[in-house]
């Protein structure tokens, strides 16, 4: 009987050593997620910081830019940004920020978009990776979203297509309020509109913000250009090497620059750098150890010599 208790002891104490070092394992792991999780938010937190320096330090440039555009004699180091899209970098303790400044009187007007126009949409849509027709579709469905009547262009859609989705809606017959609302138009996936990977979305491009369906020549990113009637990656790549050293302002400057592709453009584009009174910021913070930054995008609206109005403000928190 002796032998047989210290048997049930020897279970008793191995059963309870095995729980114990569950238990001690089970509190190990914890910890160990914990503290990854903490790490991870940390640095999380210090890109979306780095990223916000670099709007304010966007908007400072806007604001810079506004008083001096039109200076001739600006000191080294002094220089206004350019506002087609050009990286500048920037630092700050052990990480860094890159910031993108866009015109918005350099992007396709989405509100202002007609039949006529909507051959550059088309173009930028298949030199961002879409078939012609799936082009033809989202174009013909935009311009039938916005339009009051109710008959469809020859690709488009109107009620009779919204309505027959599994969550129906109906088309605004007016003009749009976002540019997320291109979300609901036939064709247009996620990918399509925010991009995937390398490939940039369609709402880099569009603007609710230009006044006129013309582009300004001086801030149109590339992509834009690209798509213009006559253009080609060449004459793109000019245009863009002449406004890096002095701003296209005069009709005889465009006609020089385009030369024979003028005519074909004429009725898209206007020169004169102006102020750059509405801008999109597109900044990323990162980390000195990391390659993928925190993504941050705004559009600014100046309202004053010292003062701004946030349009849009975009960032994954």
């Amino acid at each position: 009987m002796r032998r047989s208790e210290q048997g049930i002891a020897l279970l008793i104490v191995l059963w309870v050593m095995t729980i114990l070092m569950a238990m001690v394992l089970s509190f190990s792991l914890m910890t160990r997620a914990e503290t990854y999780g903490t790490l991870t938010f940390k640095e999380r937190m210090e890109r979306q910081f780095l990223a916000e320096a670099g709007i304010e330090r966007g908007i400072a440039e806007m604001i810079y830019r506004s008083v001096n555009v039109g200076q001739t004699v600006i000191l080294e180091g002094k220089e206004v940004w350019k506002t087609d899209g050009t990286a500048y970098y920037g630092r700050l303790g052990n990480g860094s920020y890159v910031i993108r400044i866009f015109d918005e009187t350099g992007k396709i007007s989405l509100n202002g978009l007609t039949d006529a126009s909507g051959i550059i949409v088309k173009q930028l849509l298949v030199n961002l990776g879409s078939s012609p027709e799936e082009a033809d579709t989202i174009v013909d469905s935009i311009l039938d979203w916005k339009d009051e009547d109710d008959l469809h262009r020859l690709y488009g859609a109107e009620n009779d297509y919204y309505e027959s989705l599994p969550r129906p809606y109906k088309v605004r017959n007016d003009d749009f309020q976002s540019l997320e609302e291109l979300t609901l138009i036939r064709g247009i996936t996620s990918d399509i509109l925010y991009g995937a990977g390398s490939r940039k979305g369609l709402i880099h491009f569009l603007t609710l913000y230009n006044e006129t369906s013309m582009i300004n020549l001086n801030a149109a990113p590339r992509e834009v250009l690209a798509a213009l009637p006559g253009m080609d990656a060449s004459l793109a790549d000019q245009v863009v090497e002449f406004r890096q050293s002095v701003d296209i302002e005069t009709p005889e400057e465009i006609m020089h620059i385009l030369g024979g592709a003028y005519p074909l453009m004429e009725s898209y584009v206007k020169g004169k750098a102006g102020t750059a009174l509405v801008c999109t910021l597109e900044v990323a913070g990162y980390r000195d150890t990391e390659k993928s930054g925190y993504p941050i995008r705004a559009t600014v609206r100046l309202e004053g010599p010292d003062k701004y109005r946030y349009l849009y403000y975009r960032s994954p928190g």
